[in-house]
């Protein structure tokens, strides 16, 4: 397992190859001085990997629209939070903090932990392009918004997936 760059991920017996070699993520253990609060603990245990606020927001909306879809599928790589099957769509909505946006500016003010949170957050990011490579070659596009942009503007980015369905009915 010297040769990461030319490292082949099998997924639903697919071969998929990826130019960038994997970032490795020391393990958080209390050994090596990474302590946590029961205060900081509490904190952790309330962030939510799904059903976020933002989430809710834009599968409401896309509902309303009359759109189906399947919500965090785990038969597909990566679990997209929305999945429009017969539209080959998968939709992300990623957390600014955890999928590194506007990383550069931002890595340099982790001050706690930083041996940690800072290849941990790289390969989140690497993993998001693994995962839109191997959906763009099963046929998927792919759309991935930041939380932010949810919250602030929900009805651009719900037009920009509703013009690429529109298209791609006329396509039919």
């Amino acid at each position: 397992m010297d040769n990461y760059i030319q490292q082949v991920f099998v997924f639903l017996g697919m071969s998929k190859t990826y130019a960038e070699k994997p970032i490795k993520v020391p393990r958080f253990r209390e050994e090596d001085g990474f302590y946590t609060t029961p205060q900081r603990s509490k904190i952790m245990g309330k962030i939510r990997a799904k059903n976020t606020k933002p989430e809710l927001a834009f599968r409401k909306a896309l509902w309303a629209t009359g759109y189906r879809y399947r919500i965090d599928y785990k038969k597909l790589i990566g679990k997209p939070d929305i999945l429009l099957k017969k539209y080959k769509t998968a939709i992300f909505i990623d957390g600014e903090f955890w999928h590194g946006h506007n990383w550069n500016e931002r890595k340099h003010k982790i001050k706690t932990n930083r041996e940690f949170w800072i290849p941990k957050i790289e390969r989140n990011m690497q993993r998001d392009r693994e995962v839109n490579h191997g959906l763009e070659n099963l046929g998927y596009t792919v759309f991935r918004f930041w939380e932010g942009e949810i919250k602030k503007d929900l009805p651009r980015c719900l037009s920009t997936v509703l013009s690429h369905l529109d298209t791609h009915l006329k396509k039919q």
